[in-house]
C-alpha cells in the first residue's frame, strides 16, 4: 500500500511540475513593430499600440505552448496622424468593419538552443492565413525585483499585404507588397 501511495505522489508531482502555466503579455515591455517599403527606396516604420496576448506553456518545454494575440487595429501608429487615419480607412484595414486582427499559434518547433519556428494563423480583415515566425527565446527571469516571473521572446516574419485584401496601390510601386514584422515580447506569469 505504501508503494502505491509513493507512486501516486510521484506521478502527481511530475504532472503538476509540467502543468501548463499562463503568461500575459507585459505591454510596458513589449512592442509590435512593422515596416514597409516606400517608393522603392526607403521604409516606413510603425507599431501597434493596443493589444492583448498570452502564452500558455512552460519554459521547460516551449514546444508544447501556445501563443494568442488580439490587436486593436485602431491603435496603429506610424507617427503621422494623417497616414494613420488613412491606414484605418477602407483603403487599408477598414477598421469600421474589421477593428481587430488576431494571431493564434498552431505549433512551436525547436530549431536550435534558443531558436524556434512558430507557426500560426493570422487573421486580418476577416481573412485567415498561415504565417511562420522565426522565434528567439530570450530566457526566463524568476524574479524581476517585484516578485514577477518573466519570459522573453523576439519574433520576426514577413507577410504579403495582398493576401489580406490590403490592396491599395496594386502596383506596389509606392507602397511595397511585403510587410516586415518584428515583435519584442515580455510575458508575466499569472499568479
Amino acid at each position: 500500500m505504501r508503494k502505491i501511495a509513493l507512486v501516486l505522489v510521484a506521478a502527481l508531482f511530475s504532472m503538476t511540475s509540467f502543468a501548463q502555466e499562463k503568461w500575459t503579455v507585459d505591454n510596458y515591455h513589449s512592442f509590435l513593430n512593422f515596416n514597409i517599403k516606400h517608393l522603392g527606396i526607403s521604409f516606413v516604420d510603425g507599431r501597434m499600440d493596443n493589444y492583448t496576448g498570452e502564452f500558455v506553456g512552460t519554459p521547460e518545454d516551449l514546444t508544447n505552448g501556445q501563443f494568442s494575440f488580439t490587436i486593436d487595429v485602431n491603435g496603429i501608429n506610424t507617427g503621422v496622424e494623417m497616414r494613420d487615419d488613412h491606414l484605418k480607412s477602407a483603403d487599408f484595414f477598414d477598421t469600421q468593419k474589421f477593428p481587430q486582427m488576431t494571431f493564434q499559434s498552431t505549433s512551436i518547433t525547436k530549431v536550435s538552443d534558443s531558436d524556434y519556428l512558430l507557426k500560426g494563423n493570422l487573421t486580418i480583415k476577416g481573412i485567415t492565413k498561415p504565417v511562420e515566425f522565426n522565434l528567439v527565446y530570450g530566457g526566463l527571469l524568476e524574479d524581476d525585483g517585484s516578485g514577477n516571473t518573466k519570459l522573453g521572446f523576439q519574433g520576426s516574419t514577413s507577410i504579403n499585404r495582398f493576401d489580406f485584401d490590403i490592396d491599395y496601390d496594386p502596383s506596389g510601386q509606392a507602397i511595397g507588397k511585403e510587410v516586415n514584422i518584428l515583435v519584442n515580447l515580455e510575458f508575466s506569469k499569472v499568479k
